[in-house]
């Protein structure tokens, strides 16, 4: 148990400074991301015309038109009035604290698996696959993000796990097959 919880600190901190050097460094972070033409006077608009921030969604589904396509502008907006694009300390806390979570369960499944070194880390590195596919390409599919942003949190996921799963197999050591109880 020992060892997963170092592996999961270990995992948590690469995935952590992996995902700092993808967005602040490299190109990734800003993949599929426009500025907003107009801004000012569209934030003005926004500001003045929703009340409470939250995850909105236009046009509302309940107002479809009825039979054919709905070709009115379509998206979705995450609204802060008061702002809250800032990278705080407790930011930043939060994200390593998830990023260590997700490592301890990488570490957990590594610690299950009776399979040699390099077979762990595909195992981990396929847990990123996993969530991109489960995840973030749904927003593709079902909200039209952008692909070039699927694809950057595509590569964001694959690698930062493989980077974390070379960490976390060496940490780690594989299960021992042993023998079956009486029950089995």
């Amino acid at each position: 148990m020992k060892r997963i919880a170092i592996a999961a600190v270990v995992g948590g901190v690469i995935i952590f400074l992996w995902s700092f050097i993808s967005h602040m460094l490299l190109p990734l972070g800003e993949m599929g991301f426009s500025a907003l033409p107009n801004e000012a006077a569209v934030l003005e608009g926004l500001k003045t015309s929703i009340p409470q921030e939250g995850l909105y969604i236009f046009p509302n589904p309940a107002t479809k038109p009825p039979g054919g396509a709905d070709t009115r502008p379509a998206g979705l907006l995450v609204f802060h009035p008061e702002g809250g694009w800032d990278i705080s300390p407790g930011r930043l806390g939060n994200e390593l604290f998830s990023n260590i979570l997700a490592a301890a369960v990488a570490a957990f499944i590594a610690s299950l698996l009776a399979a040699a070194y390099g077979r762990r880390v595909l195992a981990i590195t396929l847990l990123g696959l996993f969530g991109w596919l489960s995840l973030i390409v749904s927003y593709w599919i079902w909200y039209g993000f952008p692909t070039a942003y699927i694809l950057g949190e595509g590569i964001n996921e694959v690698v930062g796990w493989f980077l974390a799963g070379l960490a976390i197999a060496k940490i780690v050591p594989r299960a021992i097959v042993g023998h079956l109880d009486e029950s089995g």
